[in-house]
């Protein structure tokens, strides 16, 4: 079991209603993300996303150490 702190962003932030969160989990980061997306109803599926893990970008079969910051990262839109 991993404690990690998790950031979101753009409309997960709206939807989780927090910016960052502390989660204990024990799996992969899509295993993470379907856990937080149930508990606070995201939208977005894992395929629209990114993860990052301590600042680089990962891998949804990653998983993550102990203390390790995850950052859910949506689609980006401007023009």
């Amino acid at each position: 079991m991993a404690t990690v702190t998790v950031l979101y962003f753009a409309s997960l932030r709206d939807a989780a209603g927090v910016g960052s969160e502390r989660v204990e989990f024990d799996g992969d980061l899509r295993a993470l993300y379907a856990t937080l997306r149930e508990r606070h109803g995201f939208a977005l599926p894992v395929e629209r996303l990114r993860v990052a893990v301590d600042g680089a970008f990962a891998r949804w079969n990653d998983t993550a150490r102990d203390g390790s910051e995850i950052a859910f990262i949506p689609p980006v839109s401007g023009g």
